[in-house]
């Protein structure tokens, strides 16, 4: 067996072996993302997906203590990146995630070869649950076992995981390539046999979170974490910077495919509009192993929340706000909540009426205009079978607690589409940097 220990002397020592890290390190690697636009059941299934990720998020400590689960629905909204795995490679299709730190792919997708090495290492991973919500229902739920994994399972917690969307697996180390030719070697690669409450076209997940948020995932060895992808090409000298910028744009047709942009390294000042603003991940102990960041809304020149601790998550669709902040936002903006689809609705009228919400960090305001708060409405139909193709949803909802808890916002995929943004884990605790775009005000959405 392989210690998770022994993994950046596997990565040293096979880089020496390939040749000196030197010789490949570059300041700057971009990656292209393939927009991803998947709908089972409309906004519905959406909300309930970020609401479980809410509950996680929450949730979370670093015992990996999870109650009351339940399954989400399988949507997704967001983007892919094309990762090629083994020699010879097999290409694989993988969802960003900014909230989780792990890689994963499913079992009976994964392909052997001869840079293939099975550690023995077992990992499980649990994506969502919501202590106010239990039905027991496991539809959805697939199994990727093909005779191996649960065999080995001493040691594991054999609670209820019925209504979990967790993945169980083994980790492997393999070659893996990103765009076509970065490629880093006996990188902890987590084959998931067993895969709950993920849609079956679902491959995996490149994990793009902080280190941190993989303790206590390593079932025999809890108090160890598992590398990302970053630590692995800044370990084998790949990139200068221990750095991840992400770039996502607005949708503004269905056809929309090749739109975002991963880059290793350092951020793609092409992609920006002025300076990136960093600030420092908050220090606060339940969310400091996540991206999070402090700020302070305003809705207009109205403070609806003041300076606080919360998420930046490309793996929610929504963008979240505390519930005293949001009954301000409602009240403001006169939304309507709609039963169909589970967000504000407005008309025309309030919508030419909407002020600015206004993200204050570091002394500097980064703001989602009237046409940043809406849903596309050319994607209306696929929001809900029986929603209305004319009218106006908002994109801002209600987190589901007061504020104060340490996570009172969370900055989903509708705001990181307006906005570059650096993930640096090069100094502890770390840093974010937000820039404005070319389509930060857009006004594609009506």
């Amino acid at each position: 067996m392989f210690l998770a220990a022994s993994w950046l002397t596997q990565v040293l020592l096979a880089s020496s072996i390939m040749g000196s890290p030197v010789d490949v390190r570059n300041s700057l690697i971009t990656t292209p993302l393939t927009r991803r636009l998947k709908f089972s059941n409309g906004t519905i299934n959406l909300s309930q997906h970020d609401k479980a990720r809410m509950a996680t998020f929450r949730n979370y400590n670093t015992r990996r203590q999870y109650i009351d689960i339940i399954p989400v629905s399988n949507v997704y909204y967001g983007y892919d990146i094309a990762v090629n795995v083994g020699s010879p490679s097999t290409t694989y299709n993988l969802a960003i995630d900014t909230g989780s730190s792990i890689t994963w792919l499913r079992n009976s997708a994964y392909m052997q070869t001869v840079t293939s090495v099975n550690t023995r290492h077992r990992v499980r991973e649990t994506y969502s649950y919501d202590s106010d919500y239990d039905d027991g229902d496991d539809d959805g739920d697939n199994d990727d076992n093909e005779g191996e994994g649960d065999d080995d399972d001493e040691g594991e917690d054999n609670d209820d995981e019925g209504n979990k969307v967790y993945i169980k697996g083994t980790v492997w180390n393999d070659t893996v390539t990103l765009g076509g030719w970065l490629t880093v070697i006996a990188f902890p690669l987590t084959i998931a046999e067993i895969v709950k409450g993920i849609e079956e076209d679902e491959i995996g997940i490149l994990g793009l979170g902080p280190r941190p948020l993989s303790l206590g995932a390593l079932i025999d060895e809890p108090d160890r974490t598992i590398p990302t992808i970053t630590d692995y090409l800044y370990y084998q000298g790949r990139i200068d910077q221990h750095i991840v910028g992400i770039f996502f744009q607005p949708t503004t047709t269905e056809a929309d495919s090749l739109s975002g942009e991963l880059s290793f390294g350092g951020p793609d000042k092409t992609r920006c509009i002025g300076n990136i603003v960093y600030t420092r991940v908050t220090t606060i102990p339940t969310a400091s192993n996540y991206w999070c960041i402090n700020q302070k809304i305003t809705y207009g020149s109205m403070e609806i929340l003041k300076t606080t601790a919360g998420i930046i998550d490309s793996g929610s669709t929504f963008l979240y706000i505390a519930s005293d902040a949001f009954e301000q936002y409602q009240t403001a903006t006169g939304g309507i909540h709609d039963e169909i689809t589970g967000l504000l609705t407005i008309t025309l009228t309030q919508y030419m009426a909407l002020q600015n919400s206004n993200f204050h960090i570091e002394g500097q305001i980064f703001s989602l205009s009237r046409n940043a708060q809406i849903w596309p409405r050319h994607l209306n139909y696929e929001l809900d079978k029986n929603a209305d193709l004319n009218a106006i949803y908002l994109i801002v909802k209600d987190i589901g607690t007061r504020s104060g808890t340490g996570k009172d916002f969370n900055l989903g995929f509708v705001f990181l589409q307006r906005f570059y943004t650096v993930f640096d884990s090069s100094s502890s605790p770390g840093h974010v940097g937000l820039a404005k775009t070319s389509f930060t005000d857009i006004t594609t959405h009506l």
